[in-house]
């Protein structure tokens, strides 16, 4: 398991299993938010394994599967709300993190700039710069 930090609050990291789900809660770690689509992993890796032992760990688990297709402005808004509604810091999950880490940008443009999501991603390995059109197109919408 690799966890990467994108700000204190949020991490993200390619897919976990019930045998990382205690060294996710020893870190801090809140919530757990899956980000993949059961039907990429194989039964012991989906979410319902992976959410059970989340919980009998103490932390909160939210499902919200992400593909390209549902990567929409609702579910941008619906993962930022999942991530801010804990108390404290949150791991989302995906095959890479890098969907964790696109969705997490998105929902970003009406509070950073583009320069500075795109840094905070680049620190935790992801390359997003191939999203700056669409991170500029949302930002300027919101202002």
């Amino acid at each position: 398991m690799e966890i990467r930090q994108i700000t204190p609050r949020y991490a993200v990291s390619p897919q976990i299993t019930v045998e990382d789900v205690q060294a996710i809660a020893e870190a801090g770690f809140a919530k757990v938010i899956c980000n993949r689509p059961n039907v990429e992993v194989p039964s012991d890796m989906q979410s319902d394994a992976i959410g059970d032992a989340v919980r009998a760990a103490g932390m909160e688990y939210e499902v919200l599967e992400l593909t390209h297709q549902t990567m929409t402005a609702e579910n941008v808004a619906l993962q930022r709300d999942l991530a801010e509604s804990c108390a404290g810091p949150v791991l989302a999950y995906c095959a890479s993190g890098t969907r964790c880490s696109v969705v997490w940008a998105l929902g970003q443009c009406d509070r950073m700039s583009t320069d500075d999501i795109l840094d905070a991603t680049s620190k935790a390995g992801y390359a997003l710069e191939g999203l700056r059109p669409a991170l500029d197109q949302i930002r300027n919408s919101n202002t």
